[in-house]
């Protein structure tokens, strides 16, 4: 397989040629889904290209975007790199100050941002960034007002691209030639659960040879349609919404918010769906929520059919023929049951579902693939430039598959996944002592344990560092218990403890509206998060679903005690990352009491 010999703003100028006034990008706009052709998406890129060089941004930038998902964030990442620039994503629920250090420490001269409330972030620091000298903004509502020539409005800059584009039609495409396959595109950084984010630099060569190798398992093509809501700054996002429809060819569709997800999926009804683990779950307890509030004829027919489904799944996975038999039962079924779940999760046209990001229970692939949804997981980081691995043929509950062909896969001797050197990320910006840590002779470290079957397919064991050691000397990875525990709908995060102790234990956070409902619904008084959490009756209730869990680990993997925390995790109060991914070593120390008394002697 060889590596491809061309950048994303080249690829951009072929489709636009390729497929002109045909519709590459859908918005909505109040109300109404507003179309953008491939003619008008080179258009977008190539004026605020221009506008970019006229305000004096230069080759080798780093230039900072800020906001939620909209066409203006790709176009604004397009013309960045058309300059030779590397645009750099930041969270948009990051804080005032994670803000601040992804602009420092990128050295970032010019910001683009969504609109006020990112805008607010900015001014709040902008005293300590002294490099930072444009404030660029997409939404000036609100903001026309202010009394800060560091803004000036995306439309703005735009337009002084349209006059530079008039003054040298030609511009646009030498600077694009200029380009190179080896130049760094784009900076990602790290979610930090270890500390200070890392900003990993993804050469175009690299991340566009994974691309290819990972579409021989996602298939995606000029035919397929796709929702955009994970945030873009994310390389899995970025992947999916901005690259590979510059490969492919296919129309992206872009969330109101992710409030609206699910409203926006039933109207876009996507051909692939890609999600992290966490949204996953939540579809997932949805469906059951919802079978207790229905009738009861309706739940009766989903858990008469609930076993063909899963039985036939089965069949699929392991990509064998559905004997005729179930095959016609199955049709019964679906018709009666499963279509009508699917329609109401927008998954009625979706040929693929595809799971990434972080480890996910093997129960939920198994419950869409009952469903009739082909659900696959697949493996990869950022380090990786989104290349890792996933099924090629059988799809085996638990595994992550096996490598794509872009990537050189190897297990060290403690297990850790290393991947060859020639298709990962550039290094580490402004930390060559991090870099040489994870690039050691000509192979990355990914800080994944891992082991495989006896049919090559890879499964994940744990972040290497997050692997429990008991004090009976029995290793224990906490991430296949805590996914286990958030299978259930009551449970929205689960962390196992047990490090050097004599027993596993676990902090509970509950789902506050599923749990909400369960009470309602058993006539349980509650005000806050906290009442309900302290309840009696709830703990009862999440024991029991502790302990359900339990069925399936042997003894010294089961959870002897938990303890409900009495506020949700949040990022803002550095709990979780932007990623929604847990800090391990903050939740150590703001529960320490907590945990004590869970291994305190009765």
């Amino acid at each position: 397989m060889e590596k491809p010999n061309t950048t994303y703003s080249k690829l951009l100028i072929e489709k636009a040629r390729l497929y002109g006034d045909r519709v590459a990008i859908r918005v909505k706009y109040k109300g109404i889904w507003q179309e953008i052709s491939w003619k008008t998406y080179l258009e977008k890129v190539k004026f605020f290209c221009m506008g970019l060089l006229g305000l004096g941004m230069q080759k080798g930038e780093n230039v900072s975007i800020l906001g939620e998902n909209c066409p203006e964030w790709i176009f604004a990442d397009l013309a960045i790199q058309s300059l030779g620039g590397v645009s750099v994503g930041i969270y948009p629920s990051n804080s005032e100050e994670q803000v601040k250090y992804c602009i420092d420490h990128s050295m970032s001269r010019f910001i683009i941002v969504k609109d006020q409330e990112q805008t607010d972030k900015v001014l709040a620091v902008k005293g300590d960034l002294p490099l930072l000298k444009r404030i660029i903004v997409i939404d000036m509502k609100g903001i026309r007002n202010y009394d800060e020539p560091m803004i000036i409005s995306y439309s703005e800059v735009e337009e002084l691209g349209r006059l530079e584009d008039q003054r040298d039609p030609q511009l646009f495409e030498k600077i694009v030639d200029q380009r190179r396959p080896e130049d760094v595109a784009f900076m990602v950084y790290t979610s930090g659960t270890t500390g200070l984010p890392k900003g990993c630099m993804i050469t175009q060569q690299n991340h566009m040879y994974n691309l290819l190798g990972t579409n021989e398992i996602l298939k995606l093509t000029d035919k397929d349609n796709i929702l955009s809501y994970l945030p873009l700054c994310h390389i899995l996002e970025r992947s999916i919404s901005a690259y590979n429809p510059l490969v492919y060819g296919y129309k992206i569709n872009f969330a109101e918010s992710i409030d609206t997800v699910q409203e926006n999926i039933q109207e876009v009804s996507p051909t692939c769906f890609v999600a992290v683990p966490r949204i996953l779950e939540k579809m997932y307890s949805a469906v059951q929520i919802k079978l207790q509030d229905t009738t009861r004829f309706k739940r009766f027919m989903y858990k008469f059919w609930e076993p063909v489904g899963k039985k036939v799944g089965k069949f699929r996975m392991a990509k064998r023929r559905v004997p005729f038999l179930w095959s016609v039962i199955y049709g019964v079924g679906y018709l009666c049951s499963f279509r009508a779940v699917r329609k109401k999760l927008g998954l009625l046209d979706c040929k693929l579902l595809m799971s990434g990001g972080a480890p996910i229970a093997p129960e939920i692939l198994v419950f869409f693939h009952s469903l009739g949804v082909n659900a696959i997981e697949m493996w990869a980081l950022t380090e990786t430039c989104g290349g890792g691995t996933g099924p090629h043929k059988e799809i085996m509950p638990g595994s992550v598959g096996q490598p794509i062909r872009s990537v050189k896969l190897r297990l060290a001797e403690d297990g850790e996944i290393l991947i060859k050197e020639d298709s990962v990320f550039a290094g580490y910006y402004r930390d060559p002592e991090a870099t040489r840590e994870i690039l050691r002779d000509g192979w990355l470290y990914t800080g994944d344990v891992g082991e495989f079957d006896e049919n090559g397919n890879l499964f994940i064991v744990d972040r290497k560092k997050d692997v429990i050691i008991t004090s009976g000397g029995k290793n224990i990875s906490p991430a296949e218990i805590e996914n286990k525990l958030k299978c259930s709908p009551y449970i929205k995060e689960g962390i196992v403890i047990g490090d050097r102790q004599k027993y596993l234990s676990a902090l509970i956070q509950i789902d506050y509206d599923n749990v909400a409902n369960w009470a309602q619904n058993n006539k349980i008084a509650y005000t806050t998060y906290k009442s309900l959490a302290q309840n009696p009756a709830v703990n009862e209730l999440v024991k029991y679903e502790i302990e359900r869990v339990n069925e399936s680990f042997a003894r010294v993997e089961t959870i002897k005690k938990f303890r409900i925390l009495e506020k949700e995790l949040d990022q803002d109060d550095e709990e979780l990352t932007a990623t929604q991914k847990v800090k391990r070593k903050v939740i150590a120390k703001r529960f320490k009491a907590e945990i004590e008394e869970l291994y305190k002697e009765r």
